[in-house]
């Protein structure tokens, strides 16, 4: 440093004529030209360095070329501007802007190292799977997480920029450490907000729901399609969409049919007359079930479950290994078995009984009366 600001006098000296600014440009420039030399001697050295890490350092160093070479030439601009021939106001303002920038470079360098680092670790993830509990499991977690994260590095850079003003410096450390008038007003106007980050934090850890999760929520079934950091998306099952905040699934009940697997038992009922033989009744959903390929082979089971006035309650169970699997069976049993009914015994569906009797004294004049 010493060494360029006496080449920098000696110039002036000699070339009194030149102005102060065109030599600050020069400098500049060759500030950045001189970064760009070392970032790419330096790329390619840790470049080969990484070429035998896992695929997180490789994706980080190749991903990161375009970052890195704005903050070596960011920090040959600081340099530049410290021997520049400027007034120390100039020099403070373009320090300043520099400041800011690499501050918001490092914010940007630490989204993508996340982002990096998310997509690698779910690569050994597949929702798709046939069993993908554990799965769903991991994405719910690291996607909350993740967003969680972002919020934290975006909050800290914002931080440290108003910090590096002298005049809003204490709404930085405010900000920061969430203390003062400024603080509290702000939690309590994004109260809702700082509500559901909380909430999205312990969905990650508990994890009520999961991503890709059967829900039967607000009285319709779907499945979890987005976790954002303020709001579940809910697919339904004939395609809309229901929006519900994170702070539901902590404080309203709802039905989860896939919290420790996807595999359910499904009922279908029945009302039949008391004349219909149950074995064969049992045999043929017996039939029915072990011919569906959408059945998991783990329970099918046929029981009288009541006694009506003028028709027996039959209750059908059968097993599938998911929910759409589940009401897709249900919809067969129940097609097959009223087919089978109606051809085999027709008697035995609901029928209403009416029985019309006279005393034995007038039978005969009855019959007296009827004409010949």
């Amino acid at each position: 440093m010493y060494y360029i600001e006496s080449a920098l006098e000696g110039i002036e000296r000699t070339l009194p004529w030149i102005p102060s600014w065109a030599v600050s440009l020069v400098l500049f420039v060759l500030a950045v030209l001189l970064a760009r030399a070392l970032h790419t001697l330096a790329f390619r050295i840790v470049t080969r360095a990484v070429g035998g890490m896992d695929l997180f350092w490789r994706s980080l160093v190749s991903r990161t070329e375009g970052p890195t070479r704005l903050a070596a030439m960011i920090i040959g601009l600081w340099v530049a501007a410290g021997v520049a021939p400027l007034s120390r106001q100039e020099t403070g303002i373009v320090q300043q802007f520099l400041l800011v920038c690499f501050i918001a470079l490092i914010a940007w360098l630490a989204q993508t190292a996340l982002h990096i680092w998310v997509t690698v670790y779910l690569r050994r993830f597949k929702l798709d799977a046939e069993d993908n509990l554990l799965a769903r499991k991991h994405v719910t977690q690291t996607r909350i997480l993740r967003r969680v994260a972002s919020v934290i590095i975006f909050t800290i850079a914002l931080s440290a920029v108003l910090m590096s003003f002298e005049e809003v410096r204490q709404y930085g450390v405010s900000l920061l450490a969430s203390a003062g008038a400024a603080g509290i007003v702000v939690g309590l106007a994004l109260q809702p907000v700082l509500k559901n980050l909380l909430a999205g934090i312990q969905l990650a850890v508990t994890q009520p729901i999961r991503i890709d999760d059967a829900l039967l929520v607000e009285g319709e079934w779907g499945n979890v399609e987005e976790i954002t950091s303020t709001y579940v998306v809910v697919r339904l099952w004939d395609w809309r969409r229901l929006i519900l905040p994170l702070s539901y699934f902590i404080e309203q009940p709802f039905q989860n049919w896939t919290r420790e697997g996807s595999a359910l038992i499904g009922t279908v009922m029945i009302y039949l007359d008391y004349s219909v033989p149950v074995g064969v009744l049992r045999a043929k959903v017996e039939e029915i079930v072990h011919a569906s390929p959408l059945w998991d082979k783990r329970v099918v089971n046929v029981q009288v479950t009541d006694f009506r006035e003028s028709v027996m309650e039959v209750r059908i169970l059968v097993s599938a290994s998911n929910a759409g699997r589940v009401f897709d069976i249900r919809c067969e049993v129940r097609e097959r078995l009223i087919a089978f009914l109606q051809e085999a015994y027709p008697a035995a569906l609901p029928r209403v009984r009416t029985e019309f009797s006279t005393p034995a004294g007038q039978n005969s004049e009855f019959a007296a009366a009827m004409p010949s």
